[in-house]
């Protein structure tokens, strides 16, 4: 069913971003990581890692409500509408949140679009 709503919008159904335009690999998102304070990257590279607020709160030693008023605060810095969205956006950006130089995550990202670890 999800081949047939989306190849007509296109020659190769293989790729959805070609039709919606909207890769999310290659957004202006990345720019507005840098408005973010250094625990509000620490909390979003956690984010992505798919922990609910109180593991997050326990991860990091700080209150539930702390670690919800941070991700109030991400969401809205990167333009995001849900903790989804920064969730996601956090796996695609893990290279130039994390500042780990052996970080595992860099064996997980595709070959072609591998970068050198980020010093954050």
């Amino acid at each position: 069913m999800f081949e047939r709503s989306y190849a007509h919008h296109t020659n190769d159904p293989s790729c959805p971003y070609q039709w919606s335009e909207r890769d999310p690999a290659s957004g202006s998102w990345a720019a507005r990581l840098e408005r973010l304070t250094g625990r509000e990257k620490e909390v979003l590279l956690l984010l992505g890692t798919g922990l609910g607020n109180r593991q997050l709160a326990r991860e990091l030693s700080i209150a539930e409500r702390t670690v919800k008023a941070h991700i109030a605060r991400i969401i809205e810095k990167l333009g995001q509408e849900t903790r989804l969205q920064a969730a996601m956006l956090s796996v695609l950006a893990h290279g130039l949140l994390c500042s780990h130089p052996g970080c595992a995550q860099d064996d997980v990202i595709s070959p072609r679009r591998r970068r050198e670890p980020c010093v954050a």
